[in-house]
């Protein structure tokens, strides 16, 4: 049985069935993550006193990237006449932002670079009269697919900001799992899809880390709940 005093943020489940077994996802509430923050530390705070031998710790990538100091208020970004331009040409998906703004066009340009940018664009240009969808995004790739930018949905002051995609999500996992004591995964999870940046052990099936956060059990507003602590349970 789940334990009654885990509660899961609103319209979401404690618990999912998955090709994997059944798992108990438990949000953990954090303190606001800014720059430079000790993550083992936000973590431990958060997670350590109701770990358990065989837990997991999934983490949105968000704060990851905001300790590393890869996210910007907008105001300081200054878009580029090209990011104005590109962006133009992005679906504007009703969950998130995307690259579909002047801001975080500019990071994709500073952060996966220009050539790979514009062959992107020119492969969506080419596949989008034949009803082909997402090509620019599998050509430029899991790190301009992670930005993301201003949103009402997101706690302030971060609700005004544009951020890349965290720095070696591999390398920081290991090491918050060497801190921590326990697994740690690195995703992007939002309400239409979910990629794992990073897992501190290549055994961690990421299909199984998908299935897991199928429906985002994070809450990245009032709710606060940027990590979870996940639980293999008895069939």
């Amino acid at each position: 049985m789940t334990e009654v005093n885990y509660s899961a943020n609103p319209g979401k489940n404690l618990e999912i069935q998955t090709p994997y077994g059944r798992f108990l996802r438990i949000p953990r509430k954090t303190k606001l993550v800014v720059d430079g923050d000790d993550l083992a530390q936000v973590l431990s705070d958060a997670c350590g006193g109701e770990l358990r031998d065989g837990d997991m710790i999934f983490m949105s990538e968000k704060i990851l990237a905001i300790s590393q100091g890869r996210c910007f208020d907008i105001d300081d970004i200054n878009p580029r006449p090209l990011a104005k331009l590109l962006c133009k040409f992005v679906y504007k998906s009703p969950y998130g932002i995307g690259l579909g703004s002047p801001w975080t066009m500019e990071l994709a340009l500073r952060d996966v670079g220009t050539p790979r940018i514009l062959f992107a664009a020119f492969c969506s240009a080419v596949t989008k009269p034949f009803g082909v969808r997402g090509v620019f995004y599998k050509v430029a790739g899991e790190r301009a697919r992670a930005i993301d930018g201003p949103c009402d949905c997101t706690i302030p002051p971060y609700n005004h900001a544009a951020k890349m995609a965290p720095a070696h999500p591999d390398r920081s996992a290991r090491e918050l799992a060497g801190k921590l004591g326990c697994p740690v995964v690195v995703m992007d999870a939002n309400d239409i899809g979910r990629e794992v940046l990073g897992r501190s052990d290549e055994s961690i099936s990421v299909d199984m880390c998908k299935a897991i956060f199928e429906d985002n059990p994070l809450g990245q507003n009032d709710q606060q709940t940027p990590c979870a602590i996940v639980r293999k349970l008895a069939d």
